[in-house]
């Protein structure tokens, strides 16, 4: 093997799912799978996740929903949030994907699309409670609230869901997040029924702060083992990809290695701790075509150096070489799967 590899094992991602979803019961794990599942490949996790009981997809737009239905099938349900044209949520009608509706514009054109195919849609209704990531103003919330259940009563809509973003900046931050989301609830459920879906949380705060975990929680980066930048590791959870290439050279105190910034492999990641048969080594420098690695005892043509991974050979996560860049261990992974070759394991 000459060309770079990312390695997927599908244990790994298993026995992740099952930690989260340990982590954070009684609430459901909603598995996000936005781009391309953090660059592990988005029918992989789907099946994969569909193995380890997971029923609850976020997609982020129309496109992977219908993806993810096209895997996955049955009555497993599916979210996406993008805001989205009229074709898109007429595909997404066809395909049942809970849609997430952040202003009354979109909900007003999802109304008249549903109309105009004899369906009904399922919406997540989004509160804006200071992110001001989309999302509908407190004060406009009644009034939208409003616009839902007459939809509802006409057959065109059923409420599945509130949701909102949070910045995850600050506790005191967070606290005053939920007490909007809270009572953008709260006005819900003076005008009917509470729905089932109720979802505040992504990763971070879905494991750190349980007492803002609603009957869902929005989970992606955690259950493939990419920690949060500057985070701490976290209990039972694993990288499940891991970045391989091989020497191709041995000169001197040097081993040179099949990967370079033509793969995706950023050329500033020269000093980081790469995985070798010896241990952990320096990656020297990083060049088109190809790397060096700082030489081990009985280097020789052939041998798999890990440039990220669980850390079994000495390597760093994705996410500690991300922090050496200024960046995040999901956009190192989806860089690199665009340009190197992806293999499964079982």
């Amino acid at each position: 093997m000459t060309r770079p590899q990312l390695r997927i094992s599908s244990d790994v991602f298993r026995a992740n799912v099952d930690a989260v979803k340990a982590r954070i019961a009684p609430s459901t794990l909603m598995l996000v799978l936005k781009d391309d599942a953090y660059g592990h490949g988005l029918a992989w996790a789907v099946e994969a996740a569909s193995k380890a009981g997971v029923d609850w997809f976020g997609s982020y737009d129309i496109a992977g929903g219908s993806e993810v239905r096209r895997v996955v099938g049955g009555d497993a349900r599916i979210f996406a949030w993008a805001t989205s044209t009229d074709a898109e949520v007429d595909d997404a009608l066809l395909h049942r994907i809970d849609l997430g509706v952040g202003t009354a514009e979109y909900l007003r054109r999802i109304i008249a699309r549903a109309e105009a195919l004899g369906a009904r849609a399922r919406v997540h209704l989004k509160i804006d409670t200071g992110l001001h990531r989309n999302g509908i103003l407190p004060e406009d919330w009644a009034g939208v609230v409003s616009e839902v259940r007459a939809a509802e009563a006409a057959g065109l809509l059923e409420l599945e869901g509130v949701w909102s973003h949070i910045a995850e900046a600050s506790d005191a931050e967070d606290d005053e997040a939920q007490a909007v989301f809270l009572d953008a609830v709260r006005v819900v459920g003076e005008s009917g029924p509470v729905p089932r879906a109720l979802h505040l949380t992504a990763s971070a705060a879905s494991w750190w702060r349980p007492e803002l975990r609603g009957s869902v929680s929005r989970i992606g980066a955690f259950c493939y083992g990419i920690r949060s930048a500057d985070g701490p590791d976290l209990e039972g959870v694993r990288p499940a990809a891991s970045l391989v290439a091989t020497v191709v050279e041995v000169d001197g105190d040097d081993a040179v290695i099949a990967i370079g910034s033509f793969d995706g492999l950023p050329s500033t990641l020269g000093g980081a701790s790469v995985g070798t048969p010896g241990g952990a080594r320096v990656l020297t420098a990083v060049g088109q075509t190809t790397s060096i690695v700082d030489r081990w005892p009985g280097a020789r043509v052939g041998d798999e150096v890990t440039l990220f991974g669980a850390g079994e050979s000495g390597e760093s996560s994705a996410t500690t070489l991300a922090e050496r860049i200024d960046t995040v261990g999901e956009e190192i992974l989806t860089r690199l799967t665009a340009r190197v070759r992806r293999v499964v394991i079982d």
